[in-house]
C-alpha cells in the first residue's frame, strides 16, 4: 500500500504583537507626517499672525531704562536715592569679565554661540531634569531680555510663543554684546535694585569693578529668585546656589580649580545699615529732592540725574553723632517713660522665637538704639533678647537710666517685666537700657565765605520725624538774638566800655497796654553797672532791654533785616531785646555769618552740579563771593561784634569753647528762652559757621537747668572739634576806623571820649575814655589819619575831641520809657 503524500508546508503567519506593532509604527508615522504638516500650519499662521504684533523694539538700539536721581556729597559719597528702580547704567565694555562669566556660566554659557534659542540646552536641561539632578533652566538671556523688557511673566502658550518670536526679533536686529548689557542693566536683583552695578552696591557696598569670583557668583544667583536667594534674607539658600556658581564658571573654563576652591572659602562681608562708611544726610537728601523736583518734575527719578551737593562727609556725619550725641545725653536725665510695648511671650521656643520676630519688626532698630524684648527682669538684673542674637544681661549702671522702671512700686504703664519691648545701646562697658527721645533738635553749618551748607541734620531721627528743623522751625531765638541788637547799638554810638545798669525794670499796663511786665535775668541776679561787653558775656537782659529801648525799636527792627531775617516775626517791641520773635536755624546760620566774613550777606545754598547718567553737567551753581553790592553791615561794625562774641567764648556764658577746643578764634552766643523752651549755640570759626538747636516740636520746658550753655554748646564743641582740625588760628587784621583803647576796639570817632559813655546810670564825674590808657589807630599812630574818612572832624568840639554823646543823667523817673524821651 503506498504512503500517503506529506502535506504542503504552510506560510507562516505573522506573530500577533509583531503584527500590531507594524501597524502602530506604520500609523504613528503616517501620524507624525500629518502632524508636521498641521505643526507647519500652525506655526504659519502664528507667524502671520503674531510678528506683526511684536512690540517695537528699535528703542533699544539706544536702551534707556529709568534710572534714579543719585545724591551726593561734595567728596562724591552718596547719600540718597530716589526712584522705583535703584539702577547703575553700565555699559558692556565696562561690566568686568568675572560679573558677565558668573551670570554666563549659571543663566547661558552657550549665548554667543546660539541665536536666540539653545536647542542644545534644551536637551541638557530636560535630561538632568528627568534625572532628578539640580533642576537646569532652559530659557536664555535673549529670552529673559525679551520676557522682562516687553512681556508679562505669566505662564501660558500664548506668552511663551510671543517669547520666542521676539527672541529671534532681538536676535536679529541687535548684537549679542548689545542684548547682554541690557540683561546686565535690566535684570531685578532684590532689595530695589536692577542691573548688577546696583546690585553690587545694595549688597557689598562697593563698585561692580571691585567684585570676586565669590561675591559674582552670589549676585549670579540673584535673577532666578531674588527673595528666595537674598544672601541678607536667606544666607543657606544664597550660599548653596553660590557654590553651584561657582562650580558651573569652573566647569565652562572661565575659572580655575584653584579659584574655584579659592573663592568657596572667601568669606563675604555684606553691606549693613551700620557700616561706618555710611553717611548720615537723610535730611539734606530730602531737601535736594524737593530742590531738583521743583526743577525736572517727575523726571527727576527716571532721567538718571546726579546730584552733587556742597555738603562734605565727614563734617556731615560729625555734625550727625554730635546731635544724636547731644540728645542722649539730655535723655539720660529724663524720667523714663517706660516700654514700647507689652506682649504675651509663649513657653514653647520655636512660638517664642516667633513671637520676638514679630514684635521687633514692629519696632525696628534706630541707628544705636536697638529695640529687644525682655526675658527677666528684676532692679539688678534684666536680660533680653535681640531678632536672631543670643541673649544680653544688663546690670549694674546699665540699669540706672530705667532704674525707676525697675521699681516693685512702679506703675504697670512703666513696669520693665518678662515680654517688654524696650531699647538698648551698646556702651564701651556694657550694655545699657534707653528709650527713644521725645526732645527734637537741629543743625547746620555753613561756609561764611559764600554761603555753602557744609551738614545739615533736621532732626533726630529721618525715620521717626521728617520734619526738618532746619528749615522749616520757627522758634524763639531768646539770648543768641542779643548780638543783632547789639550791632544795632554800634551804629548809635555804643561801644564795648560803654557803662549799663543792670538794674530791675518794671513796665506797668499803662506801658505795655496789658499785663504788667517785669523782665528778669537768667539767674535772677542783678549786678549794677556794668560794661557793655560784660553784659553780653554774661547775657544780662536788663542790659540788652535798655540798649534796645536806647536805639529805637522800630530802627532795630530794620536793622536785624540786614542780617536776613524776617522783619514782620520780629515785633518792633521792647521783648525784641530778649529773642522773642521766630527764627530757623538755617536764618541764624546766615546771620551770624555776617559777622564772620566781615559783613556780607550770605544766601545758603546746597546743590553744586548736577550732571546726567553719562556725566554731562547740566547744571553747575557759582555763588557770588562777596562783594560791596552784598554789604549788610560796615567791616568794623562786624569786626567789634567778633570781639564782643570771642569774650563771651573765653569767659561768659559758652566759655567752654575755647577751654575745650584750646584755640581763641572760636566766637559764638548762648540762648535760652522763657521756661528753657527753646535751647541754642550759635557761633563761628572764620572759616565755619554752625548752629544748632533743641527743643520740644511741641513747646515745652527743657526743665528748669537746661540752657543753651549746657546743652547744646556741648553739641557745637563736638562738631567743630574734628571740623576744625588741623585748621591754623585765625586772627583777624582790623579794618580801618577801629582803634584799640585800653585793650578794647572801638570805632575810631569814639575813641578820645565820644559816643554813648553810660546808660541808665546815674551821672557822675567820668574821665574820658581815652584817659590813662594807650590809644592806638590802625596804623600805631597816637592820632588819627587826616585822610580817614571814618573820622568827622566836622562834628568834634572846639576843643578837637570828639562829642559827648553820652544820655541825659537818670532822675527819678516812673518808667523807664522816660529815660529817652
Amino acid at each position: 500500500m503506498a504512503a500517503a503524500p506529506s502535506p504542503t508546508p504552510k506560510k507562516a503567519r505573522p506573530h500577533g504583537w509583531g503584527h500590531l506593532l507594524t501597524r502602530g509604527l506604520l500609523w504613528l508615522l503616517g501620524a507624525s507626517l500629518a502632524a508636521s504638516v498641521s505643526l507647519v500650519i500652525v506655526v504659519a499662521v502664528a507667524l502671520s499672525v503674531a510678528y506683526p504684533n511684536l512690540p517695537d523694539i528699535s528703542d533699544l538700539a539706544d536702551y534707556r531704562p529709568k534710572l534714579p536721581m543719585r545724591v551726593y556729597t561734595a567728596d562724591g559719597m552718596l547719600i540718597g536715592e530716589f526712584g522705583e528702580e535703584r539702577r547703575n547704567l553700565t555699559p558692556i565694555d565696562q561690566v568686568p569679565k568675572v560679573m558677565k562669566d558668573a551670570v554666563l556660566a549659571i543663566e547661558d554659557a552657550r549665548f554667543y554661540e546660539h541665536r536666540g534659542v539653545d536647542y542644545r540646552g534644551l536637551v541638557r536641561a530636560a535630561i538632568a531634569n528627568l534625572g532628578r539632578a539640580k533642576s537646569q533652566g532652559a530659557s536664555t538671556i535673549t529670552m529673559q531680555v525679551a520676557r522682562n523688557v516687553y512681556l508679562s511673566s505669566e505662564k501660558t502658550f500664548t506668552r511663551k510663543l510671543y517669547e520666542v518670536l521676539l527672541t529671534f526679533k532681538l536676535e536679529h536686529q541687535l548684537s549679542k554684546d548689545r542684548i547682554l548689557e541690557i540683561y546686565m542693566n535690566q535684570i531685578f536683583l532684590g532689595n530695589r535694585a536692577y542691573g548688577f552695578a546696583a546690585a553690587s552696591e545694595t549688597y557689598f557696598g562697593k563698585p561692580m569693578q571691585d567684585l570676586t569670583i565669590a561675591e559674582a557668583a552670589m549676585l549670579a544667583g540673584l535673577p532666578k529668585a531674588p527673595s528666595a536667594y537674598n544672601p541678607l534674607v536667606n544666607p543657606k539658600r544664597a550660599r548653596s546656589r553660590q557654590l553651584y556658581i561657582i562650580e558651573r564658571m569652573e566647569e565652562n573654563g572661565f575659572i580655575s580649580t584653584a579659584q574655584a576652591e579659592a573663592a568657596k572659602r572667601q568669606e563675604l562681608q555684606f553691606r549693613s545699615t551700620a557700616d561706618p562708611l555710611r553717611v548720615h544726610a537723610e535730611y539734606v537728601a530730602e531737601t535736594v529732592r524737593q530742590l531738583v523736583h521743583a526743577q525736572y518734575g517727575a523726571e527727576t527719578y527716571t532721567r538718571g540725574l546726579n546730584v552733587y551737593s556742597t555738603i562734605r562727609a565727614d563734617q556731615q556725619e560729625a555734625a550727625y553723632r554730635a546731635l544724636r550725641k547731644g540728645i542722649m545725653d539730655y535723655e539720660r536725665r529724663q524720667f523714663y517713660r517706660g516700654p514700647e510695648q507689652f506682649v504675651d511671650l509663649p513657653d514653647d521656643r520655636a512660638a517664642l522665637e516667633d513671637a520676638i520676630d514679630d514684635v521687633l519688626a514692629e519696632h525696628p532698630d534706630n541707628g544705636d538704639l536697638m529695640s529687644a524684648v525682655v526675658l527677666e527682669a528684676s532692679p539688678r538684673r534684666v536680660v533680653a533678647v535681640r531678632q536672631n542674637a543670643d541673649p544680653i544681661e544688663i546690670t549694674g549702671e546699665g540699669l540706672r537710666p530705667a532704674q525707676s522702671g525697675l521699681s516693685d512700686k512702679a506703675p504697670p504703664k512703666i513696669k520693665i517685666r518678662r515680654g517688654a519691648v524696650i531699647r538698648v545701646v551698646k556702651t564701651a562697658k556694657n550694655w545699657e537700657i534707653t528709650q527713644l527721645p521725645e526732645v527734637e533738635g537741629a543743625f547746620v553749618a555753613l561756609d561764611p565765605r559764600d554761603g555753602a551748607i557744609q551738614a545739615m541734620v533736621g532732626g533726630f531721627d529721618f525715620n521717626k520725624n521728617k520734619f526738618n528743623h532746619v528749615t522749616q522751625a520757627w522758634r524763639q531765638p531768646g539770648s543768641a538774638f542779643k548780638p543783632f541788637i547789639y550791632s544795632a547799638a554800634l551804629e548809635k554810638g555804643f561801644t564795648p566800655t560803654t557803662v549799663i545798669d543792670d538794674g530791675p525794670l518794671f513796665f506797668g499796663s499803662d506801658v505795655t497796654g496789658g499785663q504788667p511786665w517785669e523782665p528778669k535775668n537768667y539767674d535772677g541776679r542783678f549786678e549794677g553797672p556794668m560794661p557793655l561787653h560784660t553784659a553780653l558775656a554774661k547775657s544780662k537782659n536788663m542790659v540788652s532791654i535798655r540798649v534796645l529801648q536806647a536805639i529805637g525799636t522800630q530802627e532795630a527792627q530794620q536793622w536785624v533785616g540786614r542780617f536776613g531775617f524776617d522783619t514782620e516775626r520780629h515785633p518792633a517791641y521792647l521783648t525784641m531785646a530778649l529773642g522773642a520773635g521766630a527764627v530757623t536755624p538755617m536764618q541764624m546760620a546766615a546771620g551770624y555769618a555776617v559777622f564772620a566774613n566781615g559783613g556780607y550777606r550770605v544766601n545758603p545754598w546746597l546743590i553744586r552740579k548736577i550732571t546726567d547718567h553719562r556725566g554731562k553737567t547740566l547744571v553747575e551753581t557759582q555763588p557770588p563771593l562777596p562783594n560791596e553790592a552784598l554789604r549788610a553791615i560796615d567791616a568794623r561794625n562786624a569786626f567789634v561784634m567778633n570781639r564782643l562774641l570771642q569774650e563771651i567764648t573765653r569767659s561768659g556764658t559758652a566759655a567752654r569753647a575755647q577751654s575745650t577746643l584750646k584755640r581763641p578764634d572760636v566766637y559764638g552766643k548762648t540762648g535760652t528762652t522763657n521756661d528753657s523752651i527753646d535751647a541754642w549755640f550759635a557761633g563761628f570759626h572764620p572759616s565755619l559757621v554752625a548752629v544748632t538747636w533743641i527743643g520740644y516740636d511741641t513747646p515745652r520746658s527743657l526743665g528748669d537747668r537746661e540752657t543753651g550753655g549746657g546743652l547744646t554748646l556741648p553739641v557745637w564743641i563736638n562738631f567743630m572739634e574734628p571740623a576744625l582740625r588741623g585748621v591754623p588760628v585765625v586772627e583777624p587784621a582790623p579794618p580801618d576806623g577801629v582803634v584799640n583803647v585800653g585793650g578794647e576796639w572801638t570805632y575810631s570817632e569814639y575813641a578820645l571820649g565820644g559816643g554813648v559813655r553810660s546808660l541808665g546810670v546815674p551821672t557822675t564825674p567820668l574821665a574820658p575814655l581815652g584817659e590813662g590808657a594807650p590809644v592806638l589807630f590802625r596804623d600805631g599812630a597816637k592820632q588819627p589819619p587826616a585822610n580817614n574818612p571814618t573820622w568827622d572832624r566836622s562834628l568834634m568840639n572846639s576843643d578837637g575831641q570828639p562829642p559827648d554823646r553820652h544820655l541825659p543823667p537818670n532822675v527819678e523817673r516812673k518808667s523807664i520809657l522816660d529815660l529817652f524821651r
